[in-house]
């Protein structure tokens, strides 16, 4: 049995937090520039290289890409040959979260109620999704999520017999709705399968693939390039002035489900698509 100090989990919390806030992914920035070389409308355009311009002056001044720093996210993969010695494996993640919100001088967006809404001044608790996986590792995912794009995310429990016409009417819906709300280009993460709250989760999951990457799946990726270009003909172009480009990408992960349900999840994130990950 591999022993993992919580110490270190804390650490390595921390500094994924510090550095994803600041330094978009290299393949999110590069899914941008092919994007201003599609679009066509000059206040797209012009929306665009803001953005690059604004990812380029983030990371050389180590300042929030967005005011917005999001709710943690952390998903966790724990080798079940891991034995996690010197504290609270949760609370290693907090304490990561708290440190990194503090030090990086982040916008604390996390309230102790959603109903009496008094900030906890520490952004956390985390979100934290653990999976028990083969092995002596952990990896640790670490997810600034805004909620621009989050509070335009929608699920729905479809029937079997809307298969995929429904799925895609669904999606494209959810988008409409948005608008500029996300603030487009937007990237989107859809779980079908499994129940209400693993498709949902598998929409979050979404999220983290690498921008260059396809389902491995056939059918699924064509799906995924098919409501791409559906969702590129609204027309509600970035930052919802018009134009060519809605979206960047769209990411499907789907699960068994049950006989009698056809479970729909779309998770929405805007293009501060901020995640970073470690094997320890």
């Amino acid at each position: 049995m591999r022993e993992i100090n919580a110490g270190v989990i804390q650490d390595n919390v921390q500094k994924l937090f510090a550095s994803a806030c600041c330094d978009l992914g290299c393949d999110v920035e590069n899914s941008i520039k092919k994007a201003l070389d599609a679009e066509k409308a000059s206040s797209g355009k012009k929306i665009l290289q803001q953005l690059l311009e604004n990812i380029n002056i983030a990371r050389e001044d180590n300042i929030p890409l967005c005011q917005d720093t999001g709710m943690a996210v952390v998903f966790l993969e724990i080798g079940q040959d891991v034995h996690i010695t010197g504290g609270y494996l949760y609370e290693a993640v907090n304490q990561g979260v708290r440190l990194a919100y503090k030090n990086g001088c982040f916008r604390k967006s996390v309230v102790k109620s959603p109903i009496f809404r008094e900030n906890t001044l520490d952004n956390t608790p985390a979100i934290i999704h653990t999976d028990i996986i083969p092995g002596d590792k952990i990896k640790i995912i670490a997810m600034p999520k805004g909620f621009g794009s989050e509070n335009m995310s929608a699920v729905k429990m479809l029937k079997p017999s809307d298969g995929v016409e429904g799925i895609k009417s669904f999606v494209l819906d959810t988008v409409i709705k948005a608008g500029a709300n996300p603030c487009p280009p937007v990237i989107l993460g859809i779980g079908i399968g499994g129940t209400l709250e693993m498709c949902t989760l598998l929409s979050k999951k979404a999220l983290l693939r690498d921008m260059s990457q396809k389902s491995s799946d056939k059918y699924i990726a064509s799906l995924e390039d098919e409501l791409l270009d559906d969702i590129n003909k609204t027309g509600i172009g970035p930052q919802g002035l018009g134009g060519k480009v809605t979206c960047l990408k769209v990411n499907i992960l789907t699960y068994p489900t049950h006989i009698a349900g056809l479970p729909v999840s779309v998770n929405m994130q805007c293009h501060a698509s901020r995640h970073r990950e470690i094997t320890i």
